[in-house]
């Protein structure tokens, strides 16, 4: 299974919070691994192990046990990733929701299905439950999203989204705190993690930004979706790794399967479980690299020739015209 991971703009805010109620910033970043420029980009990814050592840091070095639920509580989505900006984009309550579920992946990765939210009508009302297969394992996540799902909506004019909410960790000794923040009953040791909905809410109308807006930040938060799961695959895993050293000419399997941790036969096997080996892998990387630098007209066919990995022009005009039928020179000239 690949490691999960979290969105920088989130542990970024979160180390902000803690740094804020006193902990010390290098010492957040000493034991959870994390180094301040790891944080710069907000879309960068973060392996979640690290953002558990951060919020168990924090929760000391702040001297604040329930760190998750006031980061939840105080955490502004749109300051620190694309989908709490496309939140503000939705026309209403309901529609923000579906949207935070869609990209919720972007913001952190989590074991189970494809959906982490999913709602379900039970008959004292709508349900909206979270899908984590191992919750207790790190119930800040658990108190942080659900402060986060009942807060977040008052910048919108929600007054109270919950009527109740359902935990199956038990109880902190902030128990008053959690119910403070959730501003409904609270049940631990519970069946499930769900929060009871007022649908009346549900139609409420949003719409901070412009719809034009939903359209552009939804096309990036795809593009963002579609590099992550990329990164899962072994494709492209390899990918990422032969970029930086095509035109170094150490475009090998054997150079490759060791950056990845792994053995030539590994790697082999990953490959063509899903249908595609090394070669085909490098080949159409470098297909698609030379289109992009000769359409920009920025780079001569033999900068693009060395830019992706050929020793010699003459190869790369026959690798060219084998993948498009015409010679790299006519390509540039169109």
């Amino acid at each position: 299974m690949s490691e999960l991971t979290i969105a920088a703009g989130l542990v970024r805010g979160l180390m902000e919070l803690a740094v804020s109620k006193g902990a010390s910033r290098a010492e957040l970043a000493k034991r959870s691994g994390i180094g301040i420029e790891d944080l710069e980009d907000v879309d960068r990814r973060i392996p979640f192990a690290k953002y558990v050592a951060l919020m168990r840091a924090g929760k000391e070095l702040a001297n604040d046990p329930a760190l998750a639920l006031h980061y939840g509580e105080a955490n502004d989505m749109s300051e620190v990733s694309v989908v709490g900006l496309i939140a503000y984009a939705c026309e209403t309550m309901l529609e923000a929701m579906v949207q935070v579920n869609r990209y919720g992946r972007l913001v952190v990765e989590f074991d189970g299905p494809k959906d982490r939210f999913s709602v379900t009508r039970k008959d004292d009302g709508l349900w909206a439950v979270d899908n984590r297969d191992n919750p207790n394992d790190f119930p800040e996540l658990t108190e942080s999203t659900f402060a986060r799902t009942i807060c977040g909506p008052r910048r919108f004019g929600v007054s109270q989204i919950a009527k109740a909410v359902h935990v199956t960790h038990s109880a902190p000794a902030y128990r008053a705190e959690v119910e403070r923040v959730y501003g409904a009953p609270v049940t631990f040791d519970a069946g499930w993690n769900a929060v009871l909905l007022d649908e009346k809410w549900l139609s409420h109308k949003i719409s901070v930004q412009p719809r034009y807006v939903f359209g552009v930040l939804s096309e990036h938060a795809d593009a963002l979706l579609k590099a992550l799961a990329n990164s899962k695959s072994a494709r492209g895993r390899v990918e990422s790794l032969l970029m930086p050293i095509l035109h170094k000419g150490e475009a090998s399997m054997d150079a490759v399967a060791e950056k990845m941790g792994l053995s030539r036969q590994t790697l082999f096997r990953q490959l063509k479980a899903e249908g595609t080996t090394f070669e085909k892998v490098l080949d159409d990387l470098r297909h698609r690299l030379a289109l992009e630098y000769l359409r920009g007209k920025k780079v001569s066919v033999n900068e693009t020739a060395y830019l992706v990995g050929f020793s010699e022009p003459a190869a790369f005009s026959r690798a060219f015209k084998r993948w498009t039928g015409v010679n790299p020179r006519e390509m540039r000239q169109d």
